[in-house]
């Protein structure tokens, strides 16, 4: 529902922002706290890439995907203000957490929406962490997390607000905001599928190192946004995605890839990447696989099954033996047993796809580029109309909450005087 900054590199993009970004319910682990993260970069500031192997804001020329009324705050500037004192705000949630008494979500919003400096801004930090180890982070105001991403933005601590999302430093590009948008499963907006996967293909060409986790976690969200896309780019990410997930398996184990993951638990990853090619040789006439991701997948099983099980056993890391969670040996040796299967299968596959032309000779980076500036601005516009209604939205929840203090308020002022009268009467 909501909204998240992405940057691309060299262009800024958005997610939705997540229902759950800063609002931390005490059952669930940290990495699910975020997603009320998904359009944070959707309607703000502008990044370009400063080249280190991975994609991250820079300070170069200013490039935008989306459109100048995409990033336009002026419906956002244009509500209701409720001006504060921080001074006194912060000092009445001291006194309030002190007497071991929860922080209302007005509270924090009111202290949020009147920051004016990037000092303001830690102070802001502070109470949103205090407020998500209380048992009122469940009342977390989605108008409270855009308005913290956007302070943040305004007062040039994107640092923060990417911290905010990640639960952790250090990792602040866009890469590690479409893991998260990933482990929450957060692609049903189109905006957020078609950037999304413009991050993940322009981070690929950079050709990374890649650590078994990262290609885990690469493989895992193409796939989840591949299967939102019923094209070119769509069934190459599947295939992608599959692949390298497949890789893990035969060398981790199953368990390896779907342990704290969005994934099937079942065995047989390659074997489903075999099936998208399969699906491929039906579909329509429009729809192919890019070449260079069929020789990914042909690399990959190549050299697993050139592989003996004594290399393999050589080759798995001391972490691995270690441990025994993450070893099906069962499953795990069936797939070996199946490679030289799944080989013949591709190579009968490839050569299908070759003779009905549906092997594409373009970059799958160009083709994505294409299909996201093709695509972009009807989505764009969508999200604008979605955006505005939930500010609405936002506003009259605000209101309510307004009013309803002022009643509760009001009735502690009268339960007060009727006590102080009874106690004057005896």
């Amino acid at each position: 529902q909501l909204y998240t900054l992405l940057s691309l590199g060299y262009t800024v993009i958005s997610l939705t922002w997540a229902e759950r970004h800063v609002e931390i319910k005490p059952q669930l682990p940290v990495c699910t706290v975020t997603v009320k993260a998904v359009q944070f970069l959707q309607r703000f500031t502008p990044l370009t890439p400063r080249f280190t192997g991975r994609w991250c804001p820079g300070p170069v020329t200013k490039r935008c995907l989306l459109s100048a009324a995409y990033l336009d705050s002026q419906k956002w500037d244009q509500r209701e203000r409720d001006p504060q004192n921080l001074a006194k705000l912060a000092m009445l949630m001291d006194i309030t957490y002190e007497k071991k008494l929860p922080v209302s979500s007005l509270t924090i919003a009111r202290f949020v929406d009147n920051i004016s400096s990037r000092e303001e801004v830690e102070q802001a930090e502070y109470y949103l962490y205090k407020f998500r180890h209380s048992p009122n982070c469940w009342y977390l105001r989605d108008w409270t997390i855009h308005s913290w991403i956007r302070q943040c933005l305004k007062y040039d601590a994107r640092d923060k607000a990417l911290h905010t999302v990640r639960n952790q430093k250090g990792k602040a590009c866009a890469i590690a905001v479409v893991n998260e948008v990933m482990l929450q499963e957060a692609f049903d907006e189109p905006c957020t599928q078609l950037l999304s996967l413009n991050v993940l293909h322009k981070y690929l060409h950079s050709k990374p190192k890649l650590k078994w986790e990262d290609e885990r976690n690469l493989g895992a969200a193409l796939l989840l946004v591949g299967l939102k896309q019923n094209n070119t780019v769509g069934f190459s990410s599947q295939l992608l995605g599959l692949a390298f997930l497949g890789k893990i398996e035969l060398a981790k184990g199953i368990r390896a890839v779907y342990t704290n993951m969005p994934l099937m638990w079942t065995p047989g990853y390659l074997n489903r990447a075999l099936n998208v090619m399969e699906n491929t040789v039906t579909a329509s006439n429009e729809i192919k696989l890019c070449k260079e991701t069929v020789d990914v997948m042909a690399t990959i099983l190549e050299m697993a099954a050139s592989e003996t099980s004594e290399s393999m056993a050589t080759d798995e890391s001391q972490e691995t033996r270690r441990d025994a969670a993450f070893q099906d040996s069962d499953d795990d040796e069936n797939e070996k047993s199946k490679l030289a299967e799944y080989l013949n299968k591709f190579k009968k596959l490839y050569a299908k796809l070759e003779s009905i032309g549906k092997i594409e000779s373009e970059n799958l980076l160009t083709l994505t580029d294409k299909l996201v500036k093709e695509n972009l601005p009807a989505s764009e516009a969508d999200e604008i109309l979605k955006y505005e209604k939930k500010l609405e939205k936002w506003e009259e929840e605000r209101a309510a909450l307004i009013q309803r203090e002022r009643e509760m308020k009001e009735k502690a002022r009268q339960e007060k005087e009727a006590r102080l009268a009874a106690k004057a009467a005896t």
